[in-house]
């Protein structure tokens, strides 16, 4: 198989712990040949008169995965491609979903046209973002409001006492802010310069959500592969009086098997998104609530294999050979 790659600069990858890197090592252990590129690359030339009429195409790296962490890679060729060339293209940007993220979607879906099996799916990656997507399972989630309505935000805040504020394109952690209200239901004393800061005074929308406090016991990853679950989630525990378990925050991952309830939730939610174009999918639950559905770049596959023996990047090329 000839895979192609779409994500950040080869050079920025942590080759401890990418998940993508597992997954071109995985491939190339099967024999496959491995590419990559960055959504920069992508490009397209066509219509009346022009000289070129298409396909989509890239400046693709053919490149040998290595042993040592650094360099992790060497490259063989570099040379224009057109991704209907390859047998899968696997679209592993990491966030943040900007105006860029979104165009190359379009690129890659134009792919598709041409021929090339891209996944996740381009038009999947659009209908889902990664916070707003849970609001299609209600009944899995926290008391949630969106909104950028300062008296609705702040209404919700009187209501619960207890929330998590956040952007809804951030990742990592980043933007995430709990606020508790004080003796006698008294507002926190953030509230405002929280929310004003978040929604930039009421021209951006946000998340606001109860919060849950079983975070302790860690923001639990749960992988999606096919529409099955994988059977080991990562916790990641906060540490150090943090209220983030993100593993880019500083929380501690711990591989653990999945819950009687991890796995129904997994289980409702799995073949729907699978039938969408979601070969990949990593949903985030705290206690027994859904709180993200992350669809764009999914991780945690080397710190599950680890500490679990369970091959993560090997049922993932499993699961991508039998769709490609």
């Amino acid at each position: 198989m000839n895979l192609l790659v779409v994500a950040d600069p080869l050079e920025a990858f942590n080759p401890k712990k990418d998940s993508t890197l597992a997954m071109m090592r995985e491939a190339q252990r099967r024999g496959d040949a491995v590419w990559a590129c960055e959504p920069r690359h992508l490009h397209w030339a066509g219509g009346a008169g022009a000289a070129q009429a298409g396909p989509v195409r890239a400046l693709c790296r053919h490149i040998q995965v290595l042993d040592a962490a650094k360099p992790w890679f060497s490259e063989i060729e570099q040379v224009e491609r057109a991704l209907h060339d390859f047998d899968a293209v696997l679209m592993r940007k990491d966030p943040p979903f900007d105006s860029e993220f979104f165009y190359a979607t379009h690129l890659l879906e134009q792919a598709e046209r041409e021929g090339a099996c891209v996944f996740n799916a381009p038009r999947a990656l659009r209908d889902h973002p990664e916070k707003l997507a849970i609001l299609e399972w209600p009944q899995f989630i926290p008391a949630t409001l969106v909104s950028r309505d300062m008296a609705q935000l702040r209404a919700f805040a009187a209501e619960h006492g207890d929330i998590i504020v956040k952007p809804l394109d951030g990742m990592g952690g980043a933007g995430i802010f709990r606020l508790r209200a004080g003796a006698g239901g008294s507002p926190d004393v953030n509230l405002g310069v929280v929310l004003e800061t978040l929604t930039d005074w009421g021209r951006r929308s946000i998340m606001a959500q109860r919060f849950i406090p079983e975070i302790a016991q860690g923001d639990k990853r749960v992988l999606i592969i096919g529409g099955e679950p994988v059977p080991f989630a990562l916790a990641r525990i906060p540490q150090h009086g943090e209220t983030r378990g993100n593993l880019a925050a500083g929380g501690l991952g711990v591989a653990q098997p999945l819950t009687a309830s991890d796995r129904a939730m997994a289980e409702a939610l799995g073949p729907t998104l699978a039938a969408r174009g979601l070969l990949l999918v990593g949903i985030d639950i705290i206690g027994e609530r859904l709180t993200e559905i992350n669809v764009t770049s999914p991780t945690c596959f080397v710190e599950i294999t680890q500490q679990t023996g369970f091959d993560v990047a090997a049922r993932f090329l499993d699961a991508l050979q039998a769709q490609s």
